[in-house]
C-alpha cells in the first residue's frame, strides 16, 4: 500500500492544521467565550450603575422630611393663632412669634427677617390696639373702673359657659352676653349717684361701648395676625428652603 504522505511533500500532519473544521470550531468557541466576556462585563457595569439610578433615602432627605413636617406643624399653630387674636381670652399673635422663634432655632433665622419683624410688629400693635379699644373707647362714653372690671369678669363666665343663661357653655356667645352684662351691673353698682333710668342708661351705654370696642379691636388683632402668617408663608415656602 503506497504511503499517502509521500505522494505529496509538502503536506502536513492533521493535528498542525491540515483540518479546516478544526480551525473553524477553534475560532467559534473563541468567539462564544469573548462573547460570555463581554456580556459579563456589560452586567457589571449596569450593577455598578444601579445606586446612582435608583433613589435611596439618605440622611439629609430624612432630616428635610422633619424639617417638612416641622414647618408645617408651626403654620397650624400659627393658624390657632390668628383664631386667638380673633377670640378673647385666647393667645393669639403671641403663638405666631413662637412659632416663627422656633422655626428660626431650626434653621437658624436664615431669611426670617419679614416674617419675624412684622410679627413682632404686629404684637406690639395688638397691645397698643387692646388699649385703644378697650380702655379708651370705654372711658369715651364715661365708663368707670367697675364697669371695665364687670366687663372682664362677665367675659371670662361667659367664655367658660358659667352664666346662668347659658347652660350650654357657647364661648363666642358667652363673650358677648357676659361682657354687655358684667360690664352692666359693675357700672350699674359703681353710679349710685345717678337715679334709676340714668345709672340703667349708662350702664348699657357702657356695656354696648365695651363689647363694641372689643369686637373692633379683636377684628384688628386678626387681620394683623393673619398678615403675619401670610409674610411667612410667602417668605418660608417650602421651596425656598428645602
Amino acid at each position: 500500500m503506497p504511503d499517502l504522505l509521500a505522494l505529496d511533500p509538502t503536506a502536513s500532519p492533521l493535528p498542525q492544521g491540515g483540518s479546516g473544521l478544526y480551525d473553524q470550531v477553534t475560532q467559534w468557541v473563541s468567539s462564544l467565550v469573548n462573547g460570555l466576556s463581554n456580556a459579563l462585563i456589560q452586567i457589571g457595569h449596569g450593577v455598578a450603575s444601579l445606586p446612582a439610578q435608583v433613589q435611596v433615602p439618605t440622611a439629609l432627605d430624612t432630616t428635610e422630611a422633619w424639617h417638612l413636617a416641622l414647618y408645617w406643624l408651626l403654620v397650624l399653630v400659627m393658624g390657632v393663632g390668628v383664631v386667638g387674636a380673633v377670640v378673647p381670652a385666647l393667645p393669639g399673635i403671641t403663638l405666631i412669634v413662637g412659632a416663627i422663634v422656633i422655626w428660626g432655632l431650626v434653621v437658624g433665622f436664615v431669611g426670617l427677617k419679614w416674617a419675624l419683624g412684622v410679627a413682632i410688629a404686629a404684637l406690639i400693635l395688638s397691645f397698643a390696639i387692646d388699649y385703644l379699644a378697650g380702655v379708651l373707647g370705654a372711658q369715651r362714653v364715661g365708663a368707670s373702673n367697675w364697669g371695665q372690671i364687670g366687663a372682664f369678669v362677665g367675659m371670662f363666665f361667659g367664655l367658660f359657659g358659667l352664666l346662668p343663661l347659658l347652660p350650654t357653655g357657647i364661648p363666642l356667645l358667652g363673650l358677648l352676653v357676659g361682657t354687655v352684662l358684667g360690664a352692666f351691673i359693675g357700672e350699674f353698682l359703681h353710679r349710685r349717684e345717678l337715679k334709676l333710668l340714668q345709672r340703667v342708661k349708662q350702664s348699657a351705654k357702657v356695656g354696648l361701648a365695651i363689647v363694641v370696642g372689643t369686637l373692633v379691636g379683636n377684628i384688628l388683632q386678626g387681620v394683623l395676625a393673619l398678615i403675619s402668617l401670610i409674610v411667612f408663608l410667602v417668605t418660608t415656602w417650602p421651596g425656598s428652603w428645602a
